[in-house]
């Protein structure tokens, strides 16, 4: 495992079209200009684009990133990462295995959502390249979100697996952010925090 990725998920950015009052491609550039040092292209739910829309739009964020070389991720559609060129690709417990994913995608890194204790315990660890946690608070942009987790939850992954690259997920903002990496993630992932915001700039600096 590269050592720099704990690095490089510091401030993970996730975002689909559906998540922007106004022009993706202009939300990822403040955002990169801003700070964030990943990305991740969730497009997925209500008002998501489909089909080729979702692949043309998929491949103006890829090169957006791609010149700022910024890590790029797709949100569990397998059928993406190879069209897009992705660095990774992160699934939840209900998608593809990760163990699957690692045999058709032995070079990129993998990410998996972990909720709760069962989840960690029952999870691939030995075959992703880092987990996300949460939902650490509540949060409505998902919505299918689970139980928020809380801190304390993070803490108990971190002791378990040290040096596992952990990221944080879910109702994270500009005011709790600092507890969830005091609590050990080595990043924190937000999406309305910075697609809601009136000044993209001063939020990543925040977080």
């Amino acid at each position: 495992m590269s050592k720099d990725l704990y690095s490089k998920l510091r401030k993970y950015f996730v975002m689909g079209s559906q998540n922007c009052d106004r022009d993706s491609c202009e939300v990822l550039e403040e955002a990169v200009r801003a700070g964030i040092t990943a990305f991740q292209y969730r497009e997925k739910g209500q008002g998501s684009l489909e089909g080729a829309e979702k692949l043309a739009l998929g491949r103006k964020l890829r090169e957006i990133c791609r010149k700022h070389g910024i890590l790029f991720f797709v949100n569990d559609d397998v059928e993406l990462v190879d069209p897009l060129e992705a660095d990774g690709i992160h699934v939840g417990q209900d998608d593809l295995s990760a163990e699957e994913l690692r045999r058709r995608f032995p070079d990129r890194i993998i990410g998996l959502s972990i909720s709760n204790l069962a989840e960690l315990e029952r999870s691939p660890i030995e075959v992703v390249d880092y987990v996300g946690v949460g939902p650490m608070f509540a949060t409505t942009t998902k919505e299918d979100a689970k139980k928020p987790v809380d801190v304390h939850f993070l803490e108990k992954v971190k002791h378990v697996y040290p040096d596992l690259p952990t990221v944080g997920i879910g109702g994270i903002n500009e005011t709790n952010a600092a507890d969830v990496l005091e609590a050990g993630a080595d990043g924190v992932a937000v999406i309305s925090v910075i697609t809601k915001s009136d000044d993209i700039l001063r939020t990543v600096q925040n977080l």
